[in-house]
């Protein structure tokens, strides 16, 4: 199978490194943003054909699917323009920043049947899945999740350290990936939403701090805690208060509530999320079947965050 990566920064070269453990997979061609660096990556990586015209890939006849990395407000976009070109698509996580265009996206992978899917890695950290294999199973039940994502972004700066061309966003990006995953959990949808924002940052134009609520259908909770202004520790704390036991996960890490740390190596092939997603991906394509993390499937999650928008702008 030979697959596009466009998106040269952090997340791209995490899928390069995911893609390359996984069998009978080619990256045939690398699109970037700025040329030089783009083949140097290219280089580095064995990867045949770089450019900085997403078109130009597409164009490739042996081309099977574009996993996107670009910034946020390409993604449906581009996604749609895959689809156009016969391309199965992964974006990464967000889908949109604007929901009509997450709607047209789903649209047209129901028009074209390709496989579309969106890069919501909560749902294939294994140490999520330990906790919804357990729910499935009926051993626990989730009373409500409480979520901590935490960074220290004062100037516009990529995961990587590194200076980045567009601006990062606490609702439509790193708010998704909690929503998504409630309602995955769960198994419900969000039925109440309420969001508050703090000061607009005046260089960057976005919130740095966020709060919301969430409950579904049959009263289960979320709280999550959104800051750009955390100096640290950083990243994202998700904290399952169940009937039978507390479970608190880090990426790939997962504790008990006494802060035990639970074996989670044995749930997956790979403690990688990224690699876990691809697999699925490529799988998915292979199988000729819906992915976990379809566009379908995630599309609920940015309907509360435009309700979510619609209540900040008042």
């Amino acid at each position: 199978m030979k697959i596009a990566v466009a998106g040269g920064g952090a997340f791209g070269i995490k899928h390069l490194e995911g893609l390359a453990n996984i069998k009978d997979v080619e990256v045939a061609s690398l699109v970037g943003r700025r040329i030089e660096p783009t083949r140097e990556l290219a280089v580095k990586w064995k990867i045949k054909h770089a450019t900085i015209d997403l078109n130009e890939t597409l164009a490739m006849k042996d081309l099977d699917a574009v996993i996107l990395c670009t910034p946020t407000q390409m993604h449906a976009t581009q996604a749609m323009a895959c689809m156009r070109a016969g391309k199965h698509v992964q974006v990464e996580i967000p889908l949109c920043d604007v929901y009509t265009d997450g709607e047209a996206v789903t649209r047209m992978q129901k028009e074209t049947g390709l496989v579309a899917m969106c890069g919501h890695t909560r749902r294939f950290n294994p140490s999520h899945q330990w906790v919804n294999q357990r729910i499935k199973k009926g051993e626990i039940n989730i009373q409500h999740m409480d979520v901590q994502t935490f960074f220290f972004r004062r100037t516009n700066i990529n995961a990587a350290g590194g200076p980045r061309s567009w601006t990062d966003h606490l609702l439509w990006h790193h708010a998704a990936h909690t929503i998504d995953l409630f309602q995955y959990q769960t198994g419900e949808q969000i039925v109440a939403a309420n969001a508050l924002q703090g000061p607009i940052h005046p260089t960057l134009g976005i919130a740095m701090d966020m709060s919301i609520q969430m409950k579904t259908g049959s009263g289960k909770l979320c709280s999550l805690t959104l800051s750009f202004n955390n100096d640290g520790p950083l990243g994202t704390f998700f904290r399952y208060i169940c009937d039978n036991g507390t479970y608190i996960a880090s990426y790939d890490d997962l504790y008990n509530g006494k802060m035990e740390k639970i074996d989670v190596s044995k749930v997956a092939v790979s403690m990688n999320g990224i690699e876990l997603q691809d697999r699925e991906f490529i799988a998915a394509i292979r199988e000729k079947r819906e992915p976990n993390s379809s566009v379908a499937q995630v599309l609920s999650c940015y309907k509360v965050m435009h309700d979510l928008e619609q209540q900040l702008m008042k």
